[in-house]
C-alpha cells in the first residue's frame, strides 16, 4: 500500500509539472485536481463544472495547456479519419462498408495503412478481409503482391530495363518459368529477343546447359544412353527426371518406354517402385531396424502380403519372430483383430480357425461379442421371445448353434425347458428338434430295419406339423410285421396324423384296428376318446377315456388331450358347449375349463 501512495503522489506531482499547475499547494492523490489531470492526460474531455474549479483555484495556464492538448489531439483525429476516408476510397472499400463509416479503431485501418506502404499482408488479415466481403481490396492486396513479386524477379533475372510492372505480362509468366527452371518456349525466346532483353535471355541459356548435362546423367544412370536424341524437349528427361525424384511413373510413361525399347530403364523403375514401397512398408509396420533393403527380401514379401489380406500365416509370424520384430508381429495382430470384429459387426460368422487364433492372443473380447451378436440373431431366426435382452445365453445359445448345424438335442432337456415355461412346446426350436428326431428316426429305419423306429418318427413328424410326412412313413403292408403290439402303435400314431389333418373316419378307423392288434393298451383307447371329442360326441368319448385309464392311461394325459380339443375348436358354440359338459360333469377336475367360458358383453 505505501509502495502504491508513492507512485501516485509521483504521478500527481508529474501531472502538475506537465499541465502547469505547480503552485496549487494540495499534493494529495485525493484532491479533485489529481483527477481533473488524470482525465485531461487520457484525453477525456473535462466538463465546465470542472472548468470553473480550476479558474476559481486560480489555475488559468492549466485551463490553456489542457485546451491546446483537447484542441490538438480534435485535429489529429480529423486529419486521420480524412485520410481513413481517402484509402477507403482508393483501395475500393464501399461507401457505407458495414455501417462503420470513418470509424479508425476498426482492423481496417491498419490494413489499408499497410497496402498503402506497400507492406505484404499477412494471411489473418487476407481470411479478414474476405470475412467482411471487401473482395475489391483483396482483389488490389494480391496485384499489388504480384507486382513486388515480378520486380523481385525483374531484378534476379536482370530484366530492369522492361518497365512495366503488370502481372499480365509475357515478361512474368517468362521469369516465374525461369525461377522454377521450367524451359522457355521458342515464342517467349523471340519476346525477349524483340525486347533486347538478352542478359535474361543469356540466364536462360546457362539453364539449358545445366539441363542437357542432367538429361545425359540421368541417361546413363537410368540405362537409357541407347537413346541418341538429346533434346531436351524429348518425352525421356521429363520421365527420367520424375525417376530421379523418386516419383511413380504412370502407365502411359510406363507405356512409351516400352514402345522404344527401354527395358533396363523399366526394370530399374520397377526396382525403385519396389524399394520405395519396401522402405514405406517398413515404416508402416515398425519393421526400419531390418536392415535388408532388397526387393529379393523375404520381409518385403511378408509386409506386402500384410497390407493386402490383413493377414499373416503362422509361418510369416515366425519369421517376424526370429528376426525379434515384436512392433511388427503386434500390428498385424491388431489389423487382424480389427477386421475379424468387423466381420462379427456385419453379421458374418467366425470359423473355427479364427475363433482359434482370438483364443491363442487372448482376444476373447471379439469371441463374446461375436457370440452376443449371433445370439441375437439366432433369436429373432428361431422367435425366441427376449424384449428386455434378459435371456441367458447358455442353454438357449448351445442349442440353436446345435439346430443350425443339423445336430440333435438332448431330448430330456428340451422336455425339461418346455416344462419350465422357457421354451414353447409349438416354438420354432421345439419344431426344429422334433424334426432333426423325426429324420433321425427314420434313417435308423433304413439303416437298421428296426421297425420300432417308425412309430417314434411318426410321432415326431406330427409334432413338428407334419403329419402328411407321418402318413407317408406309416403306408405300410402290416401284414409283414409280426408284433401285434407293433401294429397297433403304427397304427395309433397314423390315426393321430389322420385326426391332425381332419379326416376323423380314417382315424377312427386306424385306432379300431390298433385295438384289435394290442387289446391291452390304453393309447388307441385315449385316441379313440379325442376323436369322439373332435366329433362332439362327449359321452362317447368319455367312454374310450375310461377304458384307456383301466389300461394304464394317466388322468393327467386324458386331460391333456381334452385341453388339445378345447384349443383347436375353432367352433365357438361348439366350444362353449364342452365347456359347459365338462364342468357340469366335473367342476373341479375341469376347472382350467373355465378360461374358455366366453365372457358377457359387459365383461369383455
Amino acid at each position: 500500500m505505501e509502495k502504491e501512495s508513492e507512485n501516485r503522489l509521483k504521478h500527481f506531482a508529474a501531472l502538475k509539472s506537465k499541465y502547469q499547475a505547480i503552485k496549487y499547494e494540495d499534493s494529495s492523490p485525493c484532491s479533485l485536481l489529481y483527477l481533473m489531470l488524470r482525465k485531461a492526460d487520457l484525453g477525456i474531455e473535462l466538463t465546465e463544472l470542472e472548468f470553473d474549479w480550476l479558474k476559481e483555484h486560480k489555475l488559468f495556464e492549466t485551463v490553456e495547456t489542457i485546451c491546446q492538448k483537447q484542441q490538438s489531439r480534435t485535429e489529429e483525429l480529423i486529419k486521420l479519419e480524412s485520410e481513413f476516408y481517402h484509402l477507403k476510397s482508393q483501395y475500393k472499400v464501399p461507401k457505407f462498408w458495414l455501417g462503420f463509416k470513418d470509424n479508425i479503431s476498426v482492423p481496417l485501418y491498419p490494413i489499408l495503412w499497410k497496402l498503402n506502404s506497400e507492406y505484404a499482408l499477412t494471411n489473418p488479415e487476407i481470411e479478414w478481409l474476405e470475412k467482411n466481403r471487401l473482395g475489391g481490396t483483396v482483389a488490389i492486396a494480391h496485384e499489388m503482391k504480384l507486382k513486388r513479386h515480378f520486380f523481385v524477379l525483374k531484378a534476379k533475372y536482370q530484366a530492369t530495363k522492361y518497365e512495366g510492372l503488370s502481372p499480365n505480362s509475357p515478361l512474368y509468366k517468362i521469369l516465374k518459368k525461369l525461377e522454377i527452371k521450367e524451359r522457355v518456349s521458342y515464342p517467349e525466346l523471340e519476346w525477349l529477343t524483340n525486347r533486347e532483353l538478352f542478359e535474361t535471355i543469356k540466364i536462360f541459356e546457362q539453364q539449358e546447359s545445366a539441363r542437357e548435362v542432367e538429361f545425359s546423367q540421368l541417361k546413363a544412370k537410368y540405362q537409357a544412353i541407347k537413346q541418341p536424341d538429346t533434346s531436351l524437349s524429348s518425352p525421356l528427361y521429363p520421365i527420367l527426371q520424375k525417376l530421379d525424384a523418386d516419383k511413380k511413373l504412370i502407365n502411359s510413361e510406363i507405356y512409351w518406354l516400352e514402345q522404344h525399347g527401354f527395358t533396363e530403364t523399366i526394370s530399374i523403375a520397377n526396382e525403385l517402385e519396389q524399394k520405395q514401397e519396401f522402405a514405406a512398408f517398413k515404416a508402416k509396420y515398425k519393421a526400419s531396424r531390418y536392415e535388408d533393403s532388397s526387393c529379393s527380401s523375404h520381409l518385403y514379401k511378408v509386409l506386402k502380403r500384410l497390407d493386402l489380406e490383413n493377414y499373416l500365416s503362422q509361418q510369416d509370424i515366425n519369421f517376424l519372430k526370429k528376426r525379434k520384430l515384436s512392433e511388427t508381429i503386434a500390428i498385424a495382430n491388431e489389423k487382424y483383430a480389427y477386421i475379424l470384429n468387423k466381420k462379427v459387426e456385419s453379421g458374418e460368422l467366425l470359423s473355427e480357425a479364427e475363433i482359434d487364433w482370438l483364443k491363442q492372443n487372448d482376444r476373447e473380447d471379439i469371441i463374446t461379442f461375436a457370440k452376443q451378436k449371433h445370439f441375437a440373431t439366432l433369436k429373432k431366426k428361431y422367435a425366441l421371445v427376449d424384449p428386455a435382452n434378459q435371456l441367458p445365453i447358455e442353454p438357449f445359445y448351445t442349442i440353436m448353434l446345435k439346430l443350425e448345424k443339423k445336430e440333435r438335442l438332448v431330448p430330456l432337456l428340451v422336455v425339461q425347458l418346455i416344462e419350465q415355461n422357457l421354451l414353447s412346446r409349438d416354438g420354432k426350436i421345439a419344431i426344429a428338434h422334433y424334426k432333426l428326431e423325426a429324420d433321425f428316426y427314420e434313417q435308423e429305419f433304413q439303416r437298421t430295419g428296426h421297425k420300432w423306429h417308425i412309430p417314434t418318427a411318426s410321432s415326431y413328424w406330427r409334432k413338428a406339423d407334419e403329419p402328411e410326412r407321418a402318413l407317408q412313413l406309416t403306408n405300410l403292408d402290416l401284414s409283414s410285421i409280426r408284433e401285434s403290439n407293433l401294429k397297433s402303435a403304427i397304427l395309433v400314431t397314423r390315426g393321430a396324423a389322420f385326426r391332425d389333418i381332419d379326416d376323423l373316419f380314417n382315424a377312427e378307423s386306424s385306432a379300431k384296428k390298433a385295438i384289435e392288434y394290442h387289446p391291452q393298451s390304453y393309447q388307441p383307447y385315449t385316441l379313440l376318446g379325442a376323436i369322439y371329442y373332435d366329433k362332439g360326441e362327449y359321452s362317447t368319448g368319455d367312454y374310450y377315456f375310461e377304458e384307456a385309464v383301466k389300461r394304464g392311461a394317466k388322468t393327467e394325459e386324458i386331460d391333456d388331450e381334452i385341453k388339445r380339443v378345447l384349443r383347436s375348436t375353432k367352433d365357438e358354440n361348439k366350444r362353449q358347449y364342452a365347456v359347459n359338459y365338462l364342468l357340469k360333469k366335473d367342476s373341479q377336475r375341469y376347472a382350467w375349463a373355465k378360461s374358455y367360458l366366453k365372457k358377457p358383453k359387459n365383461q369383455a
